[in-house]
């Protein structure tokens, strides 16, 4: 894949466009069967908002979408990431499989989803939010979920 949830089922690049646009459609390309990924990158550009993966090979042990259902083989270094990045000063997670396997990483217990807790690494400090999964699978509603989000973002300063 080249970009994060390119998949039109998924609901992130809508979330992202309530919160930050206040309407669905910000980021579905003029067919309205895809999203825009350089409008997409645009607009994380200007934000500085970066997207990157918790693990970096995966195994599914069902053939379902579910996180339940993953088995983390190999973890991305998040921290090695994070000192790549002298201006982060948080961490989301979206869903409960990636909290997880960030939390691991920096021997936190993970937080409730729409929750944070402080971390440090590399002699800074982060936020650690557990947001909720953009998946439809998801048993939210989507005007929840970006709330959620907008709350995050508020909380650091982005909105």
């Amino acid at each position: 894949m080249d970009f994060f949830y390119p998949n039109f089922q998924n609901d992130m690049w809508r979330i992202f466009s309530l919160v930050f646009f206040g309407k669905l459609d910000a980021f579905i390309a003029a067919s309205g069967k895809a999203f825009d990924k350089d409008s997409i990158a645009e607009f994380l550009k200007g934000r500085k908002i970066a997207v990157y993966d918790s693990a970096g090979e995966v195994v599914r042990a069902r053939g379902t979408a579910a996180d339940a259902h993953l088995i983390v083989k190999k973890a991305n270094d998040i921290a090695s990431m994070l000192m790549s990045l002298p201006k982060c000063s948080a961490v989301a997670a979206t869903g409960r499989k990636a909290a997880e396997n960030i939390a691991a990483q920096f021997s936190l217990k993970a937080p409730k989803t729409g929750s944070s807790v402080k971390f440090s690494c590399g002699g800074r400090e982060f936020d650690f939010y557990v947001m909720p999964s953009s998946s439809r699978a998801y048993p939210m509603p989507i005007l929840d979920k970006a709330k959620i989000y907008a709350d995050m973002f508020s909380k650091l300063g982005m909105l």
